[in-house]
């Protein structure tokens, strides 16, 4: 019988990652973040302890406390993106002190060395040195090293979002696994959301405090209501296309003011995907924004899943802005999935038993 994984989760958020990992019987112990908002909902639907605390200021001690002194240990963790994001590219916005974040984290893995690594994060890290300097690191500690980025729709997340995914293994070789090795197939907004209950724009379901949507001033409201699921603000008759998307700058925003299609995956959830002006966000139906649990749900995670006390109400910035930076829980189960069948490989026995 193989050893169990047990893991900490750096930077984890809400605990996307984490409830994925757990999802493939990895006993996740531990999650850490400096954001005080992701103690309720880490907790509440996780068996792991939250620790509000920076990276950075982490003691290998409090790691190794965590992990105990049996199984294979992983450490998994989610830098910040934004230094890496295309914004900051573009505009040569790089100079973020959040780059010293994935160094803190390669500080803390090489304190402990244990024998799994994961990390998931924007594509555009990959082209980055930090990233370079970071895979040489556990390659120079003795890590087979393995990334790639991946397309998690293809996984049977519901949103088109690519993300940047490496596994590391002092025990040997490692890869994530294909989505035909997952066996997983492609899922649409229509079969993530379309059973939820009706809401209005400024509503509220009264079974599921989660399941409410953003305001909408009379004009945005006159907007989505001639908006085509899958199309632009080109659409709408001249008098309620603003004065911005006229001028030069403004034409290459196509995709901001837009409905979701039923049948296809939806854009990636972001930080702001509860506002209608943000992209392509609004309901493929229904004159709103998607509701925080419909971007939870996009996000792939549970319908139950807790992100406020009960009799709470949510906060849509702050609420909206867990969803969007979490981990897609189903990213993280083929992540942990991944690792359990790395170790299986790896603990097999090279030559069979003799016959008794």
């Amino acid at each position: 019988m193989n050893a169990p994984i047990v893991a900490v989760d750096l930077f984890c958020g809400v605990g996307g990652l984490t409830h994925g990992l757990a999802q493939a019987n990895i006993d996740v112990r531990l999650g850490v973040d400096i954001d005080p908002s992701c103690a309720y909902p880490y907790e509440a639907n996780n068996r792991a302890q939250f620790l509000e605390k920076s990276v950075e200021d982490l003691c290998a001690s409090e790691l190794e406390s965590a992990l105990g002194s049996t199984g294979i240990r992983l450490i998994a963790g989610c830098a910040p993106c934004q230094p890496f994001s295309t914004y900051r590219q573009k505009s040569g916005k790089t100079s973020d002190h959040r780059w010293t974040l994935l160094r803190a984290f390669s500080r803390r893995i090489l304190e402990i060395e244990p024998e799994l690594v994961t990390m998931e994060n924007v594509p555009g890290l990959a082209n980055q040195r930090v990233f370079h300097e970071f895979v040489k690191s556990l390659e120079a500690a003795g890590y087979h090293v393995a990334s790639e980025v991946v397309d998690c729709a293809a996984y049977g997340v519901p949103q088109e979002r690519k993300r940047l995914v490496l596994l590391a293994s002092k025990l040997g070789s490692i890869k994530l696994l294909s989505p035909a090795e997952m066996n997983c197939r492609r899922r649409s907004v229509a079969d993530a959301i379309r059973r939820l209950p009706k809401v209005s724009a400024g509503g509220a379901s009264d079974l599921d405090a989660l399941h409410c949507a953003a305001g909408l001033s009379p004009i945005n409201l006159k907007r989505i209501r001639v908006s085509v699921p899958g199309g632009t603000w080109r659409d709408w008759p001249r008098s309620l296309v603003a004065k911005c998307h006229v001028r030069q700058s403004g034409q290459r925003y196509q995709s901001v003011y837009g409905r979701m299609r039923w049948f296809e995956a939806a854009p990636t959830i972001t930080t702001q995907f509860y506002n209608f002006g943000s992209g392509r966000y609004g309901h493929p139906v229904q004159a709103r924004a998607i509701t925080l649990r419909e971007g939870a749900i996009l996000q792939s995670f549970p319908r139950n899943y807790r992100f406020v006390r009960p009799g709470e109400r949510p906060s849509l910035t702050e609420i909206g802005r867990l969803i969007g930076n979490a981990v897609p829980v189903k990213l993280g189960k083929v992540i942990g999935i991944s690792l359990q069948r790395h170790i299986k490989k790896v603990r097999r026995p090279r030559y069979p038993s003799r016959a008794q």
